[in-house]
């Protein structure tokens, strides 16, 4: 009879029936409320302001120097006219050529993104499933890794990077993002992982699987989601990231990625809107049509890794 009433109830005592329905009826105010005219309206208000500027920026880059330089990117609507010589001068042009830049950006960020998933995995795995000695004081340490500002990690990262003969090169922008990625990136996974049911791995362990085999069969495809929230955080991340590409890779033509060549258009071209406006759009084009690409995953496997610590 206690089974039976304690399956009933829940941690507080009251009856499980009863907070169900208060839940739901939680959940369905919520949507109420979310759907309203208001709230339509108002969403739909935040998404036009949030769009404009990149609107403006895209009209501006297709615009006449002369155009651009006498009058205001509204006033296309009225006179509108087209060129493609802005982006032909950002893509081939001698003095701006963002083309190898733009591969380096890719160069830079797509190992930045596998090798700390990779490193991440195999520390959350270990964190959530295997017991081993002080393993909770050292999640904890590496937890609070994240409230270190990177900045104060740029000047002896880059004394050790000249010591070992990698500067200016590209393992120093791949190790310091996957340095910097990784207290994030296991802190989300070893959630995510803490979420799976016991019952699974038990039933693996009863199957005479062992850790390496659970990993691969049974961990990785329920970590989909969250190994592709993950990714594409770090993607926008490093793809935008300034300051450590300045840092580590700024002095090198071969090296730099596309940011800081936008940063040097910026600096040094300061009355050529045309081309800081062409090179800027050239430079957003890709984080928008991954994030747009992927953003349910994204949404997912944040809600999912962050819920339970």
């Amino acid at each position: 009879m206690s089974a039976v009433s304690s399956e009933l109830t829940i941690d507080d005592g009251t009856p499980k029936g009863s907070a169900i329905d208060r839940l739901d009826a939680r959940a369905a105010k919520a949507r109420r409320g979310l759907g309203s005219v208001g709230a339509s309206s108002i969403a739909i208000v935040l998404a036009i302001l949030w769009t404009i500027p990149t609107f403006g920026l895209l009209i501006t880059s297709i615009r006449p120097q002369a155009d651009i330089q006498t009058s205001g990117w509204w006033t296309w609507f009225s006179s509108p006219s087209f060129t493609s010589e802005n982006y032909h001068e950002v893509l081939t042009g001698s003095t701006t050529n963002f083309s190898t830049f733009f591969v380096n950006s890719f160069v830079i960020t797509i190992p930045s993104v596998l090798i700390p998933i990779t490193l991440a995995l195999l520390a959350a795995y270990a964190f959530a499933w295997i017991p081993f000695k002080g393993r909770e004081i050292l999640f904890v340490a590496v937890f609070a890794l994240q409230v270190v500002p990177l900045q104060i990690a740029l000047i002896p990262l880059l004394t050790q990077y000249v010591r070992w003969g990698l500067n200016g090169t590209f393992w120093t922008v791949w190790l310091s993002h996957t340095i910097f990625a990784l207290p994030l990136a296991i802190f989300l996974l070893h959630n995510f992982m803490k979420d799976v049911p016991r019952s699974l791995v038990e039933a693996a362990r009863v199957d005479g699987a062992g850790h390496v085999r659970i990993f691969f069969t049974v961990m990785l495809p329920l970590l989909v989601p969250a190994i592709a929230s993950f990714a594409i955080f770090q993607f926008l991340w490093v793809w935008n990231d300034l300051l450590v590409a300045l840092t580590f890779a700024g002095g090198s033509k071969n090296v730099a990625p596309l940011t800081v060549r936008l940063a040097e258009l910026a600096g040094t071209r300061d009355d050529q809107w045309h081309l800081l406006s062409a090179g800027a759009f050239v430079a957003m084009v890709v984080p928008v049509i991954v994030f747009l690409a992927l953003q349910r995953y994204f949404v997912r496997g944040l809600l999912a890794g962050s819920v339970k610590g």
